[in-house]
């Protein structure tokens, strides 16, 4: 998943990134209003996380100004403004979630994760497709009980293939969601990183998981309940 961060304070921006790169996120981090604006509007984020207080376009700026654009990225505030009429304001402009500084990383990235699986339509904490689990929350994927032991990387395209099952998913989407901005991407990047994938999943027995549809992307199955009908 890749996340916008736009923040004016170099220590939190650079703890928040270091942070949920280490949790598997793709970041792209921006110090002002008015950057964030332009990189909110260039790219489909999957959250961005903003703070109010920012230099050339405050955060509130930004955010109806994103949203005026029929910008529809859920978006969580930052700020230190705590008073009740703070939050309506920020709520009333556009965010989908506000939260107070200072707080615990791990709110924030439970906060996140709930918007995202919303945003995507998932309801619940785990997704099963073919006997393979995606645990988001604990960021992993297990198989008959094992735990699959991916790369950071790989765990991010299959995520992603993940929430998105059942739909066709070209490259440059994939690109754009699991690469900062600041990475070099090779021009086979990501269908190297699905041929690894695809030799750890066929260590465990798993062989048809991922389907290549030529010249448009990957995909896998949508899941399925006991009577086998897509859910």
């Amino acid at each position: 998943m890749r996340v916008l961060i736009v923040e004016d304070s170099i220590r939190l921006r650079t703890s928040l990134t270091d942070g949920l790169a280490a949790a598997g996120y793709a970041v792209d981090a921006i110090d002002n209003g008015r950057d964030g604006l332009a990189y909110a509007r260039a790219t489909s984020y999957d959250v961005i996380i903003l703070d109010l207080m920012l230099p050339e376009m405050d955060g509130l700026s930004m955010l109806r100004a994103f949203r005026e654009a029929r910008g529809i990225t859920p978006v969580i505030v930052l700020s230190a403004r705590d008073r009740v009429e703070h939050r309506i304001e920020g709520l009333r402009a556009g965010a989908d979630d506000y939260l107070v500084k200072p707080f615990a990383f791990d709110e924030l990235l439970a906060r996140l994760e709930a918007l995202s699986r919303r945003s995507h339509g998932i309801t619940e904490n785990n997704v099963c497709i073919d006997g393979v689990e995606l645990d988001l929350g604990a960021k992993c994927f297990r198989y008959n009980g094992d735990v699959l032991e991916l790369t950071p990387r790989e765990f991010a395209i299959l995520e992603y293939l993940f929430v998105n099952a059942g739909r066709t998913v070209s490259r440059p989407d994939i690109e754009e969601h699991v690469y900062a901005a600041d990475r070099q991407v090779w021009s086979n990047a990501v269908d190297s990183a699905i041929a690894a994938i695809r030799r750890k999943l066929s260590t465990y027995g798993i062989d048809c998981l991922i389907h290549t549809r030529r010249g448009l992307g990957y995909i896998v199955d949508q899941p399925r309940d006991a009577a086998g009908t897509p859910s």
